[in-house]
């Protein structure tokens, strides 16, 4: 493993840009992260080289280097550990997991104390169907939180009995570098103690918490799209001291069979006959308040569109209603009868030289390519 190809660790390509780097290893660093893989030494080691390979990816001059020597070329330069990888990077990995914000689309804060090996805020997703999504709803969410184990008191170690955490040599924290400034940063694998378990509690695993499940009726509010999240005070993990953290949900809304939405517009393909595009007609079309008419003008085109105002999803945050925006899909017939066929011809006959519009507009053009061939 830790011969391995930096991009390869990050999973990106060897030209892949700034941005496309941060995302990997923002994705990479949350999956790997020691807080989520407890007593997982692969997880662990590669949460390492995750780190080791970002530090010198990010850096240009780093990895000018790096690309041209490898990492023979690095010697002496502070590759590997946390040394001087992007802090932004870092902390932003640690406040999306632990802290930063709260209420409606944030997230809470870690309110973790000194010993205690979990956070008492912790995400799900949940799933909405789009009508529950648009107009709200109330949900039972079935969740399982986390409470400390009372038989070793939420340190995992059997009769108490800890010795030095060798993630951080029992300092409790890991320092990080951004040029000659320097920060202190709590270990995530001893959560700040600076020690690490001798033998694992029977009854935890050495986890250091047990699971509880219950179930919580929780009102979503309208107009919630994917990615938005919300905050259940008070249903989150359990402390020692018995106070309760918040639950977050995230949600993931289905996508409806004949609506799409982009924001707070909905769209809505209508499919129209030609006859009826070329006469004109009033149709009906669904809506959100069941349905609404469409006036079709005459020589309507394909992939036209029509705009109803304040026919969308209502704003989460204020209420105001987005636009439902109506386009058309011009529909051809595919065959006809002998009677049809007859009709048509008719029809193209009685507009004359206008139904023909092809034989003026390369008129010149057929001149043109005789003239080439002559020469």
């Amino acid at each position: 493993m830790s011969e391995m190809d930096y991009y390869e660790i990050l999973e990106v390509s060897r030209d892949c840009s700034g941005a496309e780097l941060k995302k990997a290893y923002r994705k990479l660093a949350l999956k790997y992260h020691p807080d989520r893989n407890p007593d997982d030494k692969e997880a662990e080691e590669k949460f390492k080289l995750i780190n080791e390979a970002y530090q010198v990816l990010s850096d240009e001059e780093k990895r000018a280097v790096y690309d041209r020597y490898g990492k023979e070329g690095l010697q002496g330069q502070g590759a590997g550990g946390f040394g001087s990888a992007n802090m932004d990077d870092i902390m932003d990995i640690f406040n999306s997991m632990f802290g930063g914000g709260g209420g409606f689309g944030g997230f809470g804060q870690n309110r973790r104390d000194p010993g205690q090996k979990y956070a008492l805020d912790f995400e799900m997703e949940l799933t909405l169907q789009f009508n529950e999504a648009v107009f709200g709803c109330e949900k039972t969410v079935d969740i399982r939180y986390k409470t400390y184990c009372r038989d070793c008191q939420g340190t995992g170690a059997k009769d108490g009995k800890m010795s030095t955490c060798d993630y951080c040599g029992g300092q409790g924290q890991i320092v990080m570098r951004q040029g000659f400034m320097t920060f202190a940063q709590e270990c995530p694998k001893c959560h700040g103690m600076g020690k690490k378990i001798e033998q694992k509690c029977p009854s935890c695993q050495g986890k250091g918490y047990e699971i509880k499940e219950e179930s919580v009726t929780v009102k979503i509010p309208a107009g919630v799209d994917s990615g938005n999240r919300l905050r259940v005070p008070g249903h989150g993990n359990e402390s020692k001291e018995g106070r309760r953290g918040d639950l977050y949900l995230t949600f993931y809304v289905e996508e409806d069979e004949h609506f799409v939405r982009n924001g707070n517009d909905l769209y809505i393909e209508v499919p129209v006959f030609f006859t009826q595009a070329i006469l004109g007609e009033t149709i009906s079309i669904p809506a959100l308040k069941g349905e609404l008419e469409l006036n079709l003008k005459q020589g309507t085109k394909d992939r036209e569109q029509f705009v109803f105002e304040g026919e969308g999803v209502p704003d989460v945050h204020n209420g105001r209603k987005g636009r439902l925006i109506a386009q058309i899909k011009l529909i051809l017939p595919k065959k006809f009868n002998d009677e049809q066929k007859e009709l048509l011809e008719k029809l193209q006959e009685s507009y004359g030289v206008e139904s023909h519009p092809h034989k003026n507009t390369f008129e010149s053009a057929f001149e043109r390519i005789k003239g080439w061939f002559k020469s």
